[in-house]
């Protein structure tokens, strides 16, 4: 695990990070040209080592990262933590290159409508026609299944 000053050490080596001190000896970093009002990067840095950094709903992290698009880097070596922070500032300034996800669900009549995964939305669409935009693929899952759709195997 690296300690804090290491982590420091790495992180301070983006330069288009501001350190702002808070509460309790602790860190954040700021992107200070994020295009979303949330420009915090690397959150709640302590000296014990613990801390988060800003992920938002990138999928590469959706098996990790909380609710709130936050991910405990206490345990991350270097190159994860150089990586995740690259991942971050990307994200908050829209450079994302993520391949659109597909799912077709059907209904029991046979209706088929495709849930889309594109720029940071999960988007419901019938014959190419929009019909639903969720912000979360639970949301738009959720939605699916009370109008009777289920995942098509």
């Amino acid at each position: 695990m690296l300690t804090f000053e290491q982590k420091q050490a790495i992180i301070e080596s983006f330069p288009q990070l501001t350190k702002k001190e808070i509460s309790l000896n602790r860190l954040n970093y700021h992107y200070e040209e994020s295009l979303f009002e949330k420009s915090i990067v690397v959150e709640k840095l302590h000296p014990n080592g613990n801390g988060f950094v800003y992920v938002g709903d990138l999928l590469k992290y959706e098996p990790i990262a909380n609710d709130k698009g936050l991910v405990n880097i206490r345990d991350f070596s270097e190159d994860e933590l150089k990586e995740i922070i690259t991942d971050s500032i990307n994200y908050l300034s829209e450079e994302i290159d993520e391949q659109p996800i597909v799912e077709v669900w059907t209904s029991r009549e046979g209706t088929k409508l495709e849930l889309v995964y594109e720029k940071r939305n999960w988007n419901v669409y019938f014959n190419n026609n929009l019909e639903e935009s969720f912000g979360s693929k639970e949301a738009a899952v959720d939605y699916l299944r009370e109008e009777g759709f289920r995942l098509k195997q």
